[in-house]
């Protein structure tokens, strides 16, 4: 993929208003593709949950403090989960013309990002990762891939179902 946009996809932000281990692991990620891929724009996705700033604008804190260019940053603060954040992905590639997507975040997580962004005709290369759970437990790690795996058919049938309205919103303005 000669120009595509990262993403980083969001994860829960603490109580206290840190970014809980998972954010911190897909910012690592995104980190990282944005170092390979030194001209390509980030897109920073989630917004606010239960607790603290928007899941974007902590990524992009970090970004920032680590020596990303502001310049490179782009949030999105109003996707609130998976398949939201997907759809801003469709749009945001098409909108400015690129070739696709480095999609940064657990590898549990990137399956069911990568078939849905798929089945909207977005190109997609997985971010780097962290072997095995990435430092998580065993319980959680587990529970992450059957959560997964509960989650891939769901979204991806309705991605399916409401293609045409969903490639209508990543062609709006």
């Amino acid at each position: 993929m000669e120009r595509p946009a990262i993403v980083i996809f969001g994860a829960a932000v603490l109580a206290d208003g840190r970014p809980s281990p998972s954010l911190l692991r897909r910012i690592g990620y995104g980190l990282r593709a944005a170092a390979a891929h030194p001209e390509a724009l980030v897109l920073c996705s989630g917004g606010l949950g239960r607790a603290g700033p928007s899941e974007a604008s902590i990524m992009a804190d970090v970004l920032l403090r680590q020596g990303v260019s502001p310049d490179r940053l782009v949030l999105d603060e109003a996707s609130l989960d998976t398949l939201q954040s997907v759809i801003a992905t469709g749009r945001f590639v098409r909108q400015r013309g690129l070739d696709g997507a480095v999609v940064c975040s657990d590898r549990y997580h990137l399956p069911r990002i990568r078939l849905m962004l798929a089945v909207l005709g977005i190109a997609t290369a997985p971010g780097p990762t962290a072997p095995g759970l990435a430092g998580t437990g065993l319980v959680y790690g587990l529970r992450m891939y059957l959560r997964e795996a509960l989650a891939i058919p769901y979204d991806v049938g309705i991605v399916l179902a409401r293609r045409r309205e969903f490639l209508a919103a990543i062609a709006a303005r």
